[in-house]
Order: C-alpha cells, then structure tokens, then sequence
C-alpha cells in the first residue's frame, strides 16, 4: 500500500519525466552553402583521412575525427571562396 508521502515524493519524479521543451529550429543556410558542404565532404583529403580511421583504436580514432574535421573546414571554405560566397559567423568563426 502506498502512503500520501510517497505519493508526494514520486510527484518531482514525474515532473522531470514530463519532457523538455523543443530545440529551436535551425538557422536556415544560405543557398550554396549546402553544396559547398557536400563538395567538402567528398574532398579526396576529407575522403583519405576517413580511410585512416581504426574503430579499435581510440587514440586513432580521436585524431583522425578532429583531423576529418578541420580538413572538411578547410575544404568548405575553400569552396565558398572559391564561389564568392560569404562564410558562416560573424566576427569569430563557428566552432
């Protein structure tokens, strides 16, 4: 048999339960953007690194995605400025 007083403890509970509230939309991209970041992760640096990559291997692993990361960057904006197009951000670029 419950008692009031576990009913009243499980009332928090239930509260946290309940969900979070929904995450903003997405900015909208900018059009060309999209296309720069399928060029960018089809680059042959982007496509070589992700070659290296070792499940097993979680040294490996760890700097191979920070590499994959910074290279897909790199070909992204080399794309945008290679079709006039502004980058991302503002003063300081997106992280």
């Amino acid at each position: 048999m419950m008692r009031p007083i576990h009913a009243l403890l499980l009332l928090p509970l239930l509260a946290a339960c309940a969900g979070r509230p929904p995450a903003p939309p997405a900015p909208q991209e900018p059009p060309g953007h999209a296309a720069c970041r399928a060029e960018a992760r089809n680059d042959p640096a982007v496509l070589a690194l992700g070659r290296q990559d070792n499940p097993l291997n979680w040294g490996n692993r760890d700097r191979v995605q920070n590499d994959l990361r910074v290279a897909e960057l790199r070909a992204f904006r080399d794309c945008l400025r290679r079709n006039g197009l502004a980058a991302p951000g503002g003063v300081e670029p997106l992280r």
